[in-house]
Order: structure tokens, then sequence, then C-alpha cells
């Protein structure tokens, strides 16, 4: 995908990135986006980030929402979000979430019944991307980590991007996790292998929402 924004969004567990949010602050981000989700939906307002947001909140980062339903349990229902650190994380979040409601242009918009409802949020807080370098495209699967990476593919005027927790949810290696993005870049499924087209990789700290509105966790890719 091209634009500003990238559209997106278990089997054994892996070990986590480094954390930089509390779990504290992660809920906060996670009610953040419904709270920004609820606002637009009943009065087509955008709410503005709380200026007494805790300091990491204010921080630039890259950052996606996703949204699943509760039932049938946790099928895709919009998934928007920034892999740059270009805007403050709670302002990008606020974004995101109104976005993955109701810009994806795979589903039709969220309503505010079903986003109350039967409808979890999930935040994943995004590291800068870091572009791969390599001597041949070879090398490319040995530097993907699964359940730790999540991935950018760039090609021309095409790109792609897919969360670390995707591979492990299909239970895909290193090469299927590359040909599955340049699949989502739009691209022939081995153009991870033809010099010149470029990966990067992230890692990502996920909260979500047990129940619509409930408790919210930090995720560890990998369990359920």
């Amino acid at each position: 995908m091209t634009g500003k924004h990238i559209k997106n969004g278990m089997q054994n567990a892996v070990q986590a990135p480094s954390e930089y949010l509390s779990l504290d602050q992660g809920k906060t981000l996670v009610q953040l986006a419904r709270r920004a989700v609820n606002t637009y939906l009943e009065r087509n307002e955008i709410i503005k980030a709380p200026e007494d947001a805790p300091q990491a909140l204010k921080e630039k980062s890259g950052v996606f929402v996703t949204l699943t339903t509760l039932k049938p349990a946790h099928e895709l229902r919009g998934c928007i979000g920034f892999p740059y650190p270009e805007e403050q994380l709670a302002a990008a979040t606020i974004k995101a979430a109104i976005y993955a409601a109701t810009e994806d242009p795979r589903f039709s918009p969220v309503t505010s019944d079903e986003f109350k409802s039967n409808v979890l949020v999930e935040v994943t807080v995004l590291t800068p991307p870091r572009f791969l370098e390599i001597s041949s495209p070879k090398e490319l699967p040995t530097l993907v980590e699964v359940g730790r990476h999540g991935l950018i593919v760039e090609r021309g005027s095409s790109s792609g991007l897919l969360l670390p927790q995707v591979a492990t949810e299909w239970n895909w290696d290193a090469s299927e996790f590359l040909t599955n993005c340049c699949l989502k870049a739009g691209l022939p499924p081995d153009s991870w292998l033809v010099d010149g087209t470029k990966v990067s990789v992230f890692e990502g700290e996920i909260y979500h929402e047990i129940q619509p509105a409930g408790e919210i966790r930090r995720r560890v890719i990998g369990e359920s």
C-alpha cells in the first residue's frame, strides 16, 4: 500500500520486544482508541489527545489499531496505522482508531452499536522500522525473526506492511512471511528475492481488550 498510512492489521510463545510503555500507559492508549471511535461514530467529532497524557504518549511513534469481533471470535474488522514515528503516539492512536473503524476498504464502516457490543480494540506500538542491509536477497529469511519482527516491503510505488503477530497467527516461517508481505503490497510473491526490493523490520508492543471496553492486557506474541 502507498500513502501516509498503511492498512493491515499464535502458536508458541515468543519473547516480547523490550517494553518502553508501562501496562497503565498501554491501557490508556487502548481506552483512548475506544473513546476516539465512540465519539466519532456518535457525534462525528475527533477528540484531541489529552494534555495530561504521560510523556511516553507524547513521544513520536508508529502505531497500528486493530479491530476484531468478539463473536465470531477474532474476525478482523479493521486495521490501519502509521508505520513511522511522525506524530505523537496519543494523537496517532486517535487517528488510526478512527480510520480502522471507518476507512479500511476491506470492510464496511463499523456501526456505533456494533462497536460497543462486539468489537475488541488492540493497539500495537511500533519501534522505528530498520532497513535490512544485505549483499543478497537470499539472506533475508535469516535476518527476519518470526514472532518478533514485523515487515515492510517496498518496491517502486508499492509497499506493504504486516504486523509481528500476523506471522505467528498464520504459522508462517520467515520466507512465507516475506512472501505474504509482498502479496500485501500487491507485488508478485517472490519480489523479495529480486534486487531492488527494500525490506525493513520493526517490533511491536501490543495491548488489547478481553471484552469490549473491558479488561486490557499486554499481549506476548504467540500467547492466546
